[in-house]
């Protein structure tokens, strides 16, 4: 026989292998298109008919209703699509089972989950749960590996009813029968379905980092159930909707009753509300002196802040000592450091203190804390003395200084000069030694009333008690101008 070089096909073959295709072309035709069978289609009857039939047994063996020819341009799962319309809506509606599990693929089986001629009984969904993707369901199986008692979970564990439904009691009556207690606790405070927020991954489980979200647990928030800021919650939407505002969780813990608006955390922690730190100079009443020692209901009673005065009078008119007599702007005089420390301007009244005035406590004058009409007048609180009686009413000042009485300066008429045999050092008492209703001119002239009354004698004058009225300046003769004596 001859070959071509290098060729692999020959008479032979050909021949032998179309005799092939005869033969089982002939036993097709023979069989009425029934060449062989693995097993028996099933024929557990469906809900509903489709075409007319309710299982694939009742296609009568018939395989071009479910196989294409080799040479057909259409594939199986197109003949299945034909009868099974529906499914071919879901796969397009990425909402549905079928349509999650076709995402992705450029290619859908439905032989990947669905075979037959397993036996008039087996069931069409054949799906193993290590290769099934769970998690494109919505819920992922990696924080299920196993049962409470150990074992690996199956479909039917949760699935009792088929793969396509799911009954939500089956969540509680599992999670009851780990911790009883918990799931009462959980089911009232979180009412609503299980798979509304949990999702299989756990990441709102134990291992759940709350400081990792926009709202870290700090203090007694740490120590606080979940329900505490997400009772009610039935999604996640609504568990991460919680409000972050302590006003929002706090109003009714709030004894300021809205007056210091709704910043708790200006003044408080989330250590406890005890540990508040109020910076009292954003007030614009600063805290000084005794005042910053003071507790806040001290001066806000009944923690009431929105109407509190300012004015020193608003808080201490029960401490003014002074009944009102200087107004109510104790300021003027005290500061926070204490009463006692008064700074009083009396320059700034009617009557500057001066002199001797300067040093004199304020009692000294204003005598049992009378102060308003406190008379000005010297000789209100200086009684005329016995020396001068009735003499100068009750101008003082007239002669004196508030530098002491003596020296005393006289400006009345005085017929006599003052300056009179002293050199300008005497005083009143110089020539008034007893009163100024009397006088003498002995106490600095030395003669003896007998030697001036000899020497009177001798010039003819018989009336010496009165030497003013023949001396009225001092000089020893008026008359003739004589020397002073």
């Amino acid at each position: 026989m001859n070959r071509r070089s290098g060729g692999c096909i020959t008479a032979s073959g050909v021949v032998a292998a179309l005799l092939t295709l005869l033969v089982f072309g002939g036993v097709y035709v023979a069989r009425g298109g029934q060449m062989f069978s693995p097993g028996a289609l099933n024929a557990v009857p469906g809900a509903q008919p489709i075409g007319g039939i309710l299982s694939h047994a009742e296609t009568g063996g018939d395989c071009a209703a479910c196989h294409v020819a080799p040479w057909s341009r259409r594939s199986m799962d197109e003949r299945c699509l034909d009868c099974h319309s529906e499914i071919q809506a879901q796969l397009d509606d990425s909402a549905t089972l079928h349509g999650i599990l076709a995402m992705g693929k450029a290619q859908f089986s439905c032989r990947e989950c669905h075979t037959d001629h397993n036996g008039s009984q087996a069931r069409l969904t054949v799906a193993q749960i290590s290769d099934f993707p769970h998690e494109k369901v919505g819920f992922s199986l990696s924080g299920h590996p196993t049962l409470s008692s150990g074992e690996a979970f199956r479909c039917a564990d949760c699935h009792a009813q088929g793969i396509s439904s799911f009954d939500l009691a089956v969540c509680v009556q599992c999670h009851q029968q780990m911790d009883s207690s918990y799931m009462e606790a959980h089911q009232a405070a979180f009412v609503g379905e299980c798979l509304a927020c949990h999702d299989g991954i756990d990441r709102y489980g134990d291992t759940f980092d709350h400081n990792a979200t926009l709202f870290p647990l700090t203090g007694k928030h740490a120590q606080a159930g979940c329900a505490g800021c997400h009772a009610g919650a039935r999604s996640i939407a609504e568990l991460q909707s919680a409000p972050q505002q302590c006003y929002d969780c706090h109003e009714k813990d709030d004894p300021h009753e809205g007056q210091m608006g709704e910043n708790c955390e200006t003044c408080h922690v989330t250590d406890g509300w005890e540990q508040a730190s109020f910076d009292h100079d954003q007030t614009g009443f600063v805290l000084e002196g005794e005042h910053a020692d003071l507790a806040c209901d001290e001066c806000h009673a009944d923690l009431s802040f929105g109407e509190t005065p300012k004015e020193c009078f608003g808080c201490h008119a029960e401490d003014d000592a002074h009944g009102g007599q200087f107004g109510s702007d104790c300021a003027s005089c005290h500061t926070p450091e204490g009463w006692e420390q008064a700074s009083f301007d009396h320059a700034l009244t009617d009557f500057p203190l001066t002199g001797r005035h300067v040093g004199i406590a304020c009692t000294d004058c204003h005598v049992g804390g009378v102060f308003a009409g406190t008379a000005k007048e010297c000789a209100a609180c200086h009684a005329e003395p016995q020396f001068h009686l009735e003499l100068f009413a009750a101008s003082c000042e007239e002669c004196h200084s508030t530098d002491g009485w003596t020296p005393a300066s006289f400006t009345g008429a005085h017929i006599f000069p003052m300056t009179h045999g002293t050199g300008g050092t005497s005083t009143c008492r110089t020539c008034h030694p007893d009163s100024l209703t009397m006088y003498t001119c002995y106490g600095c002239h030395e003669h003896t009333v007998q030697g001036i009354a000899e020497e009177h004698l001798d010039e003819g004058i018989s009336n010496f008690s009165n030497c003013i009225a023949c001396h009225p300046t001092g000089g020893k003769d008026e008359a003739e101008g004589g020397d002073d004596d």
